[in-house]
């Protein structure tokens, strides 16, 4: 079984873009990208020739830059994590995980 290439993008049958082919051409070149399916599988894909904007996860499967994800579920934010000041340096948020003193700028 292969992953859908586009989900949410209309799928057309291979008999009904040979049926009126001007039309689906029209709507690629507006933007619009088809799923052209035979036997109801997704075989190829009718879209612009160069996306408008910036490209998305439909443009960058579809260059082969990236492949879609084999699972639909995505875990959620991770739960209780503390909270760090914005203005703390890495240096001194490990030398209070180590227990150490502050270090002072330009020091050693």
């Amino acid at each position: 079984m292969h992953p859908d290439p586009a989900p949410g993008a209309p799928h057309l049958g291979v008999r009904d873009l040979r049926a009126d082919l001007a039309a689906h051409l029209r709507r690629a070149e507006a933007g619009e990208r088809v799923i052209v399916t035979v036997d109801g599988r997704p075989a190829a894909q009718l879209a612009p020739i160069s996306p408008s904007g910036t490209p998305d996860l439909d443009d960058l499967a579809a260059a082969g830059l990236v492949r879609r994800p084999l699972r639909s579920d995505r875990p959620g934010p991770p739960q209780d994590l503390p909270l760090l000041p914005i203005d703390v340096s890495i240096d001194q948020v490990l030398a209070d995980l180590r227990g150490e003193p502050p270090r002072r700028r330009g020091g050693r």
